[in-house]
């Protein structure tokens, strides 16, 4: 497959879509039980799911996943997978809506949930030549609704109103990104020691936050020019106007509480850019969806609410 039509067409067989996501799940073409573990079953075909010899449960391709609980067919979430995973600048809920043929507010929780498929596990530290830097994103303060103008006033230094992101980018290769609460020095070195390896080089601007980490620390001083030989953040600089342009551009009001989903999103394209074609981001994105779930009372910030 190369174009999007060719993948609506390929996965337009129910079996072609529960064979596909049954490889990602179990590449040794043996499905596992999720209620005892079990590896002897038999398929019932009319049902499209599998039954357990040993305990008798009975579960279906979607069990365990991303998937799992949802009435959406898995066509419909492949293509949608395939949309998000290979649109530079991200596709919208109502675009996913139209293009599948269900609600904005089905496409907007599907979204989501293939977000969560393509966050990075964060076991393989960056190493080399790391560029680190922060970024603000969020609306001007004139233009907020005056309930949030109000808070975002009343909010401390010169960034009212914006959320923090910090960003780490290997050079010629991945990035990560985190929302943050502060930008203190605390804060900045427990990012940087958690995720880049011991003997890289680190590259920064001249926040004094950076100073003392325990590598070898190289500094461009923005006051006086971007790039002195090899020595820039101009890396890290590029990802963060590709994540801004999606989420101005495309996503338009993104609440804070949700920030980190389309951070980890534009990650994924990012650092899937050059290696991958688009059938092989749609297969990287699939190969992460076990053993990950996200609910609506989750996605919706309402776990843990009680009914009035």
């Amino acid at each position: 497959m190369k174009t999007l039509i060719q993948a609506v067409r390929h996965f337009s067989d129910p079996q072609v879509c529960i064979d596909t996501v049954a490889a990602m799940r179990w590449p040794d073409g043996k499905p596992v039980c999720p209620k005892c573990g079990g590896l002897s079953h038999y398929y019932l075909a009319t049902q499209s799911r599998w039954k357990c010899k040993a305990c008798s449960k009975q579960f279906s391709v979607k069990v365990g996943t991303i998937f799992e609980d949802s009435p959406i067919s898995l066509d419909k979430w492949l293509v949608a997978m395939w949309m998000i995973g290979n649109c530079k600048n991200g596709v919208s809920s109502y675009e996913v809506a139209k293009a599948v043929g269900i609600t904005q507010k089905s496409a907007w929780f599907m979204l989501h949930r293939i977000r969560v498929a393509m966050q990075d596990d964060g076991d393989s530290p960056l190493s080399g030549i790391v560029e680190m830097d922060e970024t603000f994103v969020g609306g001007k303060v004139k233009n907020m609704h005056k309930a949030k103008r109000v808070k975002a006033l009343a909010a401390p230094h010169s960034f009212k109103g914006k959320a923090i992101v910090v960003g780490m980018l290997e050079r010629n290769g991945r990035v990560r990104a985190e929302v943050v609460a502060e930008r203190t020095r605390a804060v900045l070195h427990d990012i940087a020691h958690a995720n880049i390896a011991p003997g890289s080089t680190l590259m920064t601007d001249e926040l004094y936050g950076y100073r003392g980490v325990s590598f070898r620390h190289e500094v461009i001083n923005h006051a006086e020019a971007y790039v002195r030989g090899h020595i820039h953040t101009q890396g890290i600089e590029n990802f963060w106007s590709l994540l801004k342009r999606g989420l101005t551009g495309t996503y338009i009001s993104v609440e804070p509480f949700h920030l980190f989903r389309y951070i980890d999103e534009q990650a994924f394209r990012y650092n899937n850019r050059k290696d991958k074609n688009d059938a092989q981001r749609l297969t990287q994105v699939l190969s992460q969806v076990a053993g990950k779930r996200l609910t609506y009372a989750e996605v919706t910030g309402k776990v843990g609410q009680t009914a009035a």
